[in-house]
């Protein structure tokens, strides 16, 4: 007779784990160990003889490392494989509860019972075990993915104000890492990015873990888990019925189902906004008008549209931000008076928010709503007329562009209709970097006019010119100084090293607006400076905000609204414009009119003479 048998085993879910070769709360204390032939000394092809105590069965050392420490440990075994366990449940409850905004971030949030875990887990329990071992895996990984999209989306809020569009914004994260490189340098950037990468391979990983892990016990434990699951649904059902919340926050939840249905719907809509936006892209209320009947108002003077990164609503109203900036714009405006220039504002609310300024840009020079990267790259394809390309149809402004943002081609010049781009390479700057600005604001203005404005021209300039030193993170900010001091600009680079690190400002909700109130003030001070010195009878500045700042710094709640004013020294450059209701001064009112801003562009061309004749693509 044989001296060992093998045990007949109930196959699934006794042995669950152990057939799977998957650690286990239960199973991971009882190693499955081979019995060893006990020594003999049978000769060869005679059989053995029995032991004493014939059926008695012989024990066999663990003869793995792991196998011989749970044996030697079998409590601390016991505790570890329930702490990963429980770990793993947590993981899961918060990847199904996790908010997709900084500001939901509560206890509250977290308190609730997921119905995906409900209905996840009466999956489990009622699968075999390959089955069950396949839709735990796709179910972890799935979450996994989800996760990192949520991780996405409270980025995107926190900067952006909106969440991640997974059709459109895989594009920005290129901008972002350039933007970590400007900020924190190259070796920062790159850990950033080491970071990033591992984690978008660790998080689907551990959740496929996780999920596997508890499905396994579940098996295990079916009769419990079967009635946990039972008695979870009952009380996710009466809280549902009774509307019952914790903190204004509901008890019986349905998030990660609420946020896959939000973003197949934006998936759908950004789909069909792409094929309508095509369309109306190619309607233009002044596409057939000749250029001789295009802003004949303006005739002989000097234009600058000229936008202020980040220069939002907060930072004139803010009661942190606004003392400074407010006093700015009221000493400006004074001394605008005296040198016979005079303004108006008013708000614009504009097509993005905490960032991707180029929305902002083209929503006002084509006056159309441009608030993804999918209207943009459409329109700027096409030949739809811009408030600059307006100028230069006319055929009798010379039309340029001071983009010192601007470090690598941009073929978007030709379709602003701008005979000459200076870009970054191109204004001679040969000082340091601000963070993200390659430049100071009262370097690119004195740039503009030693290469363009301070020339003779046979032709009035329209000039389209990007104010970059209030980008964030506001750290270190330039400072003003003598204007025959700028030179090349390696001036600035005692200015850059005595001012602050991002690190110093940028976390510190306090200090952050405040430096970026200081940016602001920076901004404006070197563009009113430039046109008290420089402009003459002919100038006429319009100059706006993009957008507002990030979150953080505008506020959770915050509007798109950003100031936009008019100056001129010919008084009916103005009067065209006295039906609008601005305020007079730099500085808007609480009260003055909010337009859209890809409202401004035919207002504009209306006010100014301009005869609509439209095209209808």
């Amino acid at each position: 007779m044989p001296l060992f048998t093998r045990s007949h085993q109930t196959p699934d879910r006794a042995g669950a784990a152990t057939d799977e070769g998957l650690p286990s709360a239960d199973a991971e204390d009882a190693t499955p160990e081979e019995p060893a032939a006990p020594p003999s000394d049978a000769t060869p092809g005679q059989p053995e003889p029995e032991p004493e105590g014939a059926g008695a069965v012989a024990q066999a050392a663990p003869r793995t490392r792991r196998a011989r420490l749970r044996a030697r440990y079998p409590v601390a075994a016991r505790v570890l494989s329930w702490s990963v366990t429980l770990l793993a449940g947590a993981l899961v409850v918060v990847a199904l509860l996790l908010p997709n905004k900084p500001a939901d971030f509560r206890p509250s949030e977290f308190a609730r019972i997921p119905v995906e875990a409900l209905l996840g887990a009466a999956v489990l329990i009622a699968l075999p075990r390959r089955p069950r071992l396949v839709a735990a895996v796709l179910g972890g990984l799935s979450l996994g993915v989800l996760t990192l999209l949520n991780l996405l989306d409270i980025g995107f809020n926190e900067f952006l104000g909106r969440g991640f569009n997974v059709v459109l914004d895989w594009s920005l994260l290129g901008d972002a890492q350039s933007y970590l490189k400007d900020s924190v340098g190259e070796a920062g950037a790159l850990g950033a990015t080491v970071a990033v990468v591992v984690l978008v391979l660790a998080v689907p990983a551990v959740m496929a873990f996780a999920v596997v892990r508890l499905g396994n016990l579940m098996a295990r434990h079916t009769a419990t888990t079967t009635r946990a699951t039972l008695v979870l649904s009952t009380v996710w059902m009466t809280c549902a019925s009774l509307s019952l919340q914790v903190d204004g926050v509901p008890i019986a939840s349905e998030h990660t189902a609420a946020v896959v249905r939000d973003r197949a719907a934006r998936v759908k809509a950004t789909i069909r906004d792409e094929r309508g936006f095509a369309k109306e892209a190619k309607a233009d209320t002044f596409g057939n008008t000749p250029g001789s009947e295009l802003v004949p108002d303006l005739r002989g003077k000097d234009i600058m549209f000229t936008f202020i990164e980040s220069y939002g609503r907060s930072a004139v109203e803010d009661p942190i931000m606004s003392p400074g900036v407010d006093a700015t714009l009221d000493a400006k405006t004074k001394e605008l008076a005296k040198a016979g220039f005079h303004a108006k504002s008013g708000w614009l609310t504009s097509a993005t928010y905490g960032g991707s300024s180029w929305l902002g840009h083209s929503t006002f020079l084509s006056g159309l709503w441009i608030d993804n990267q999918n209207r943009y790259r459409t329109v700027t394809a096409g030949d739809h007329l811009t408030l600059t390309s307006a100028f230069k149809k006319t055929g009798d402004w010379r039309t340029v562009g001071i983009m010192p943002g601007v470090q690598k081609g941009w073929p978007e010049a030709k379709f602003y209709g701008l005979d000459h781009l200076y870009d970054a390479h191109h204004l001679g700057y040969q000082g340091p970097k601000f963070s993200w600005s390659t430049m100071p604001d009262q370097y690119a203005l004195a740039a503009f006019q030693r290469l363009e404005h301070g020339k003779k021209h046979d032709k009035p300039l329209m000039s389209e010119i990007i104010l970059t030193s209030s980008h964030q993170p506001w750290a270190p900010i330039p400072k003003t100084i003598p204007e025959d001091q700028v030179g090349d600009g390696s001036v600035y680079d005692a200015v850059q090293k005595a001012g602050k690190k991002p690190a110093d400002v940028f976390y510190d909700s306090t200090k952050v607006k405040q430096e970026y109130g200081k940016s602001i003030q920076y901004s404006v001070t070197s563009l009113i400076d430039y046109v008290v010195k420089y402009g003459n009878k002919n100038t006429v500045l319009v100059f706006l905000g993009d957008h507002q700042p990030m979150a953080r710094v505008s506020g959770d709640k915050a509007s798109r609204d950003v100031p936009v004013a008019i100056v001129a020294h010919d008084p009916k450059v103005l009067d065209k414009i006295t039906d609008w209701g601005y305020s007079d001064g730099l500085r808007p009112a609480h009260d003055a009119p909010v337009w859209k801003m890809s409202a401004f562009r035919d207002r504009f061309l209306t006010a100014y003479g301009s005869t609509p004749r439209p095209s209808k693509g």
